[in-house]
């Protein structure tokens, strides 16, 4: 995996929406942010566009994206929120130039489209890691937006995450893959399927029926996606929905039922996803996860 350069003072950022639309009042904390980090902030033609849910029509979403891969100036490129609606913009665009020219291509949620896609076709590290919508109000960082520039401008984060008693103790190493389970879970078979081979897998997602879990990690399993992997990361599964009969089991207890006796080390409540606390991390990055199951875990990225 090639890692795009780090970044530095005066850099050019771009912000694009590819799925759901927002406005410029949501935007303004991320650009007031970035320029506090010293950098200029660049905004899609089509950011504040709308058509019906979404952030413009699927051209004008990929003329965005494309428009930011291809420009040598822009060095990140930040996906101001999630939704849905990326998946629709991916087989438009061509990502010879970003190829030549690497650069951070950042967000989470729907954004797990594009970690996956760059990941198969590209081998480039990308960042799974807060966006515009989710940049504080307050002067002052949060862990999310402090680790996001840990990693845009230090290349490094290492977090210690509390023992958690469904943990499967163990150590790892190797090149993270992952994201929005839903999304991986609807990318199978596709081109940009994730590659899991070898690799630390994370997953998190947000809103989801329970007996969804289970449908989306056994079909997860009966492709294959958890055969060959060196550990599995479990970030927050937030807001979960039950049945008026319920399904009897939490999110993080169907995965290891699902998964059965496997040998790779588990670790729950890594602070990524859909909550507040969520850090960054390198998607293609070496990994480093050490499992305990009394003590912190820990997961470095260099």
């Amino acid at each position: 995996m090639r890692r795009p350069d780090l970044l530095k003072l005066t850099n050019k950022v771009g912000i694009i929406s590819t799925a759901r639309k927002i406005s410029k009042e949501e935007v303004q904390p991320a650009i007031d942010r970035l320029q506090q980090w010293g950098l200029e902030p660049i905004l899609g033609k089509h950011l504040f566009s709308e058509y019906h849910q979404f952030a413009g029509t699927v051209d004008e979403r990929a003329a965005d994206l494309q428009e930011m891969l291809d420009d040598p100036e822009i060095k990140a490129v930040l996906c101001a929120r999630g939704g849905y609606g990326t998946v629709q913009l991916i087989d438009k665009i061509d990502f010879t130039k970003f190829m030549q020219h690497p650069k951070w291509v950042i967000g989470y949620s729907d954004v797990t489209v594009l970690h996956s896609h760059i990941q198969r076709h590209c081998e480039i590290e990308t960042l799974h890691a807060t966006m515009p919508i989710n940049f504080p109000k307050v002067a002052r960082e949060n862990n999310a937006t402090e680790s996001l520039y840990n990693a845009l401008f230090y290349g490094d984060n290492e977090y210690r995450i509390k023992a958690h008693p469904l943990n499967k103790v163990g150590k790892a190493q190797g090149q993270l893959v992952g994201g929005n389970l839903s999304i991986l879970y609807s990318l199978l078979g596709s081109p940009s399927d994730v590659d899991t081979i070898g690799k630390i897998l994370f997953i998190e997602d947000l809103d989801e029926y329970l007996y969804h879990i289970d449908r989306m990690m056994m079909n997860m399993k009966r492709n294959g996606k958890f055969d060959h992997i060196r550990a599995l990361l479990i970030g927050g599964m937030s807001d979960m929905n039950d049945n008026a009969i319920p399904f009897g089991k939490t999110a993080e207890e169907i995965i290891l039922d699902v998964l059965g006796d496997v040998k790779f080390p588990i670790l729950f409540n890594v602070p990524a996803g859909h909550i507040e606390d969520n850090r960054a991390l390198v998607i293609g990055g070496n990994t480093l996860v050490e499992v305990n199951d009394r003590m912190d875990s820990r997961i470095i990225q260099e």
